[in-house]
Formats: C-alpha cells, structure tokens, sequence
C-alpha cells in the first residue's frame, strides 16, 4: 500500500521573489549594456522593497501603540 504523505512539502515556500527576479533581470539588462541606468535604479526593486516593508511595520506599530495607550487610559469599572 502506498503512503501519501505531503509532510514533506508543507515547508515554506523559498525561492526568488519578485523583485529578486527583477532585481536579477535589471543586473542582467546593465551588465549587458542594454540599458544604461545607475546602479541605483538598478538596484531599486531591492530597495523599493525594503522601504515598503520599514513604511508598513512602523504604521502597524504606531497603530498598536496608540491602541494600547488609548485602552490604558480608559477607565476600568
């Protein structure tokens, strides 16, 4: 009797990204002589991408900051 067990394949899901593709193609595009931008832009999906994420983590947190304030200050009965 077979066994079909998928243990194997609930792992998380690695690999190139997105803008590690467009990262890797751009770096390509510039050795290549294709395009001729700085290498900031090339690099620009890495950065992009990194910025993205600080803007959003600081949003969440000053939501949860704010959040827990207003509940300390609030009144238990």
């Amino acid at each position: 009797m077979r066994s079909n067990n998928n243990d194997s394949n609930r792992g998380a899901a690695g690999g190139v990204g997105f803008c590690g593709l467009l990262t890797i193609a751009f770096i390509v595009l510039k050795l290549c002589g294709v395009i001729t931008w700085s290498w900031l832009w090339v690099l620009s999906p890495l950065w992009i991408s990194a910025a993205l994420f600080t803007l959003i983590l600081i949003v969440v947190l000053t939501v949860a900051i704010i959040k827990d304030h207003n509940e300390r200050r609030r009144p238990r009965y």
